[in-house]
């Protein structure tokens, strides 16, 4: 891989990555970087509510595109993208890496080969810190952010099926709301859902922004995941250095430790998929984006019926 030009056209942020020397930016102007430089693929990070737009200008001008999650931030937006991509014969990558994690891949190789036998239930805990006041000051900002959901469930909804090898198949409630972010009451900081596999499983997850802001992302209920299945129990998360193995039958849950990781598994998966060698378990063009319409279903479902009806 070769960088050959980088755009940033915010003047504050083009000017604090040059300061420190983080970065070289060649452009001010994205259309101008795609009209004067060659090149094959385009990374894109701008905020969350415009990527949708970069990404159809980048493939409109031949490009292919990585990105960082979320893809975009509305339906209508991502079926555009897979117009385009299908019509100009172009690939999509994600930065979905929490498949490239040690403790995923050994959750993935514990469940695939049967040690709690078939899986019937599923919770993960996605608490993010706010960070209100270091965190990007667009986050907060109406139309830019796109929904918690959408942010942060996208990695459950990519690596849940990746560990068990089973589809969702149902969205049975999701809501947010406004918990921590009191001064901004259109930021709905605070997310929940319930879905179903499509053997039946369900699924409960939490991906708020109420992890304590000065423990960051060291707890280690940070990316918890607990499977619980007909002979047992595992459970992970992406602080810890083991496995919980919990098996029926044994007196005591053990510790297991972590196979090798992955990093820099989705990069490389993207560039297989530009060479038109995609692999069935790595991320590709259509596995991306059939994760993204996922996630913006259960973000749509949280903005709508997903309010449920009071108890009386």
């Amino acid at each position: 891989l070769e960088i050959v030009a980088a755009c940033e056209e915010d003047a504050g942020t083009r000017a604090a990555l040059q300061d420190h020397a983080q970065v070289t930016i060649t452009h001010d102007n994205f259309t101008t970087m795609l009209t004067e430089v060659a090149c094959d693929a385009v990374a894109i990070g701008d905020y969350y509510g415009r990527r949708g737009e970069l990404i159809l200008q980048a493939l409109a001008a031949g490009k292919h595109v990585i990105v960082d999650k979320p893809v975009c931030t509305s339906l209508t937006e991502l079926d555009a993208i897979e117009r385009e991509l299908r019509n100009r014969n172009r690939k999509l990558g994600c930065m979905l890496d929490m498949r490239d994690r040690p403790q995923m891949i050994g959750l993935r190789a514990m469940i695939r080969s049967g040690l709690i036998g078939e899986i019937h239930a599923i919770n993960f805990g996605g608490q993010h810190p706010l960070l209100l006041g270091k965190r990007a000051a667009w986050y907060f900002e109406p139309g830019k952010h796109g929904g918690t959901i959408n942010d942060i469930a996208i990695h459950a909804v990519d690596v849940i099926p990746w560990i068990t090898g089973l589809n969702f198949a149902a969205i049975h409630a999701a809501r947010t709301w406004n918990a921590l972010a009191v001064d901004f009451p259109h930021f709905h900081d605070a997310a929940q859902l319930m879905l179903s596999l499509e053997n039946g499983c369900g699924v409960l997850g939490d991906v708020s922004y109420l992890m304590p802001n000065s423990m960051g992302y060291t707890l280690p209920l940070y990316w918890r995941m607990t499977f619980w299945g007909t002979k047992g129990v595992l459970e992970s998360s992406i602080t810890a250095d083991h496995i919980l193995v919990a098996l029926d039958g044994e007196e005591q849950p053990r510790h297991e430790p972590l196979p090798a990781g992955n990093p820099g598994g989705y990069l490389q998966a993207f560039l297989d998929d530009v060479a038109g060698k995609p692999q069935e378990d790595r991320l590709h063009t259509q596995l991306i984006l059939d994760r993204a319409r996922v996630a913006l279903q259960i973000q749509a479902v949280a903005a709508t019926e997903g309010k449920g009806k009071p108890l009386s």
